[in-house]
């Protein structure tokens, strides 16, 4: 018998992020094999009257191809693959693995490669700006170990977080983008935070369901110059196969002065990956009432109820400060009491105290709000 929550995924994911219509071609890429959602999607395909194409990816074959990559065999693949994308009008993006580390000891230098072409010329120039695209995780039992839960009782959570009623979220994000889109100045404070920069005529962007699931932020970006003070991280943060604790950043007019982790040399490696990795790309609020604690996946993560995520690298297109890079970067920052508590100011005003938003047309974004 299937599970009727994968099928009411499926459906949400056709109908509701994606809206396929009639004609539509919808590539459904999958990393590690989901015959059961994979299936859903296309049977939800076909009742749109979509054409469902797919595309099956091994992370562990993937890292063999990464160890011995090549500058000219990877522009190759990523022709191919663009080949395929710019015939696409939508894309689901299904990841699912045992090993969250999977790619940990690639080399640097390999996964700028990577990057570089397929990165780049399927995903940055295709992919985003030119179809309708949502990406989502699947329910393991590697995931459930790093949100510290037994495996049915994460799934349960799954289901929960991916199938909320996202239309709901979409109308109670209205007031939070206006407000934003009137704002100039920003402030975060917290412990070992405090930081001050401009989100002045740079569109906010709510994200209720449509490009990632699960979703519930909305987004903009600092004015690239603007940025000024410190900031903690509060959270762990997977990037490339590894994972960096206790990150804080330094900033000076924009830029990422002094970088420390836990592994100092390897975050500074990836700030120097190019000019536009020590710049911001990123302002996001996160406001998902069933996410509370980090599981080291960031479409999870960047979600979490209170919390924000302050991003190095590649700005988007509909949040355009003019900053590029070949990394996009999610750093999360969780401002609920049990994390060290926090606020959020605009323009002087104090907005969200202690992961709480505390103006009252924004209320409708707390937890019990939008469960």
């Amino acid at each position: 018998m299937k599970d009727s929550r994968i099928q009411t995924l499926a459906a949400n994911l056709i109908h509701y992020s994606c809206q396929i219509q009639p004609g539509e071609k919808v590539l459904i890429e999958n990393f590690g094999l989901q015959r059961e959602l994979v299936t859903a999607l296309v049977e939800e395909a076909y009742k749109a009257g979509g054409w469902p194409y797919v595309l099956l990816k091994d992370h562990r074959v993937d890292r063999s191809l990464l160890m011995g990559a090549v500058e000219g065999q990877y522009d190759l693949m990523a022709d191919f693959e663009a080949n395929v994308m710019k015939e696409m009008d939508a894309y689901i993006g299904l990841r699912a693995g045992d090993n969250i580390n999977e790619q940990a000891d690639v080399p640097a230098e390999k996964m700028k490669i990577h990057g570089n072409t397929i990165g780049k010329k399927v995903h940055r120039d295709i992919r985003v700006p030119k179809t309708k695209w949502v990406v989502l995780r699947y329910p393991t039992s590697s995931m459930a170990q790093l949100a510290k839960m037994s495996t049915d009782a994460f799934e349960d959570f799954y289901f929960d977080v991916c199938n909320l009623d996202y239309r709901k979220m979409d109308e109670a994000m209205n007031p939070l983008v206006e407000l934003m889109n009137r704002t100039d100045k920003v402030q975060l404070k917290g412990p070992g935070t405090d930081l001050t920069f401009s989100i002045k005529d740079i569109p906010a962007v709510k994200c209720a369901g449509h490009l990632n699931i699960p979703d519930g932020e909305v987004y903009t970006a600092p004015v690239r110059d603007s940025v000024n003070g410190f900031i903690s991280y509060n959270t762990p943060s997977p990037y490339n196969g590894f994972t960096f604790e206790n990150v804080k950043l330094r900033f000076e007019n924009g830029k990422i002065i002094d970088a420390h982790a836990n592994d100092v040399k390897r975050i500074n490696e990836i700030f120097d990956t190019d000019e536009g990795a020590r710049y911001i790309g990123e302002f996001a609020i996160g406001v998902n009432p069933f996410i509370h604690h980090p599981m080291q996946d960031i479409l999870f993560d960047e979600k979490i109820d209170g919390s924000f995520h302050f991003t190095p690298g590649e700005c988007y297109e509909d949040a355009y400060n003019g900053n590029q890079s070949n990394i996009h970067w999610d750093m999360v920052n969780i401002q609920r009491p049990e994390y060290g508590g926090g606020e959020i100011w605009f323009d002087d005003v104090l907005v969200r105290k202690d992961g709480l938003f505390v103006l009252p047309e924004l209320e409708g974004l707390n937890p019990e709000n939008l469960k």
